[in-house]
């Protein structure tokens, strides 16, 4: 009878193999079995006990790990694969942020840039962060959008955590407290089955500088997260849920596997699964599937 937990440890490709020092200590922590590897160098399951009081915690395996840099994530063997993906976009499935782009292009990137931190470290509510940065691209062409969408690199890895997820049978949606002119193009290249945002008002090809309709914030991302569920036929424990903000706390708390996506510091107090060091693989070795399993085209 297998064990009832698993510690999956990820290492990042780009900067060398995963370590024997780190799986032994990792084992050691959790009493755990011999590795079972999902991808050679990069990934291994450690089947375990479900840990008791004293034992190690995910954050105790972090840090042991941290010296590695290595990734740790513990979950149950139970329900592994899950059948909902609900990912963030700014700085999850994109390498930067739109807005924080879009003000340097305008000009005002240093004042946006500081009200997007205080916003992702909930030192100021979402609704007026999201307006007060965005006043600022009032009287700018749209094709600002179209230069700064050309220039933002997708993360490590989240095409394969889409498009190996779908080919499962989960269902993918791209969740942004941003706006939905990014969240569209970004959905339909990553194969995304859906996707929710704020809409940017634009007229005759001129940003107004307003929104239209109710803002999308923190509740909401968790109240589409609800629905999808339901309209899949799932509970939320079937669910994997990712992002880096404040905004995103709710969605990442209330799903099966809410993952801290290279999180800020407040983020990462309070959500205990993290990625820290790694990309998106991560999000699938640690539902189970091998390299093998990824889908790359």
């Amino acid at each position: 009878m297998s064990l009832p937990c698993v510690l999956t440890l990820v290492a990042n490709r780009r900067h060398g193999t995963l370590p024997k020092e780190a799986i032994d200590i990792a084992r050691n922590l959790v009493k755990g079995e011999p590795p079972v590897v999902l991808s050679e160098g990069e990934a291994v399951d450690i089947f375990c006990p479900t840990p008791g009081p004293g034992d190690a915690t995910p954050a105790t395996i972090r840090a042991a790990l941290a010296p590695y840099k290595v990734d740790a994530i513990l979950t149950k063997t139970r329900g592994r694969r899950k059948a909902v993906l609900v990912s963030d976009m700014d700085s999850t499935i994109f390498d930067g942020e739109t807005l924080d782009d879009l003000a340097k292009a305008t000009g005002t990137g240093d004042y946006v840039a500081e009200i997007t931190k205080r916003a992702m470290n909930g030192e100021m509510e979402f609704d007026e962060s999201l307006r007060k940065r965005t006043i600022g691209l009032k009287g700018h062409p749209e094709s600002l959008l179209k230069d700064v969408l050309e220039h933002l690199p997708f993360t490590d890895g989240i095409r394969e955590l889409v498009q190996t997820m779908k080919a499962n049978g989960a269902r993918t949606a791209l969740i942004s407290g941003g706006f939905d002119w990014f969240t569209e193009r970004a959905a339909k290249k990553l194969g995304f089955d859906e996707h929710y945002g704020n809409q940017l008002e634009i007229k005759d090809g001129i940003i107004t500088g307003q929104l239209i309709g109710k803002i999308l914030g923190p509740d909401a991302k968790k109240e589409h997260l609800e629905t999808i569920c339901a309209e899949r036929g799932v509970k939320l424990s079937a669910s994997l849920t990712t992002g880096d903000g404040a905004n995103d706390i709710p969605m990442l708390k209330a799903a099966g596997l809410g993952i801290a996506y290279h999180a800020k510091p407040n983020v990462r107090q309070v959500i205990e699964q993290q990625v820290n060091f790694t990309g998106m693989r991560t999000h699938l070795f640690a539902q189970g599937y091998t390299a093998a399993d990824i889908v790359t085209d």
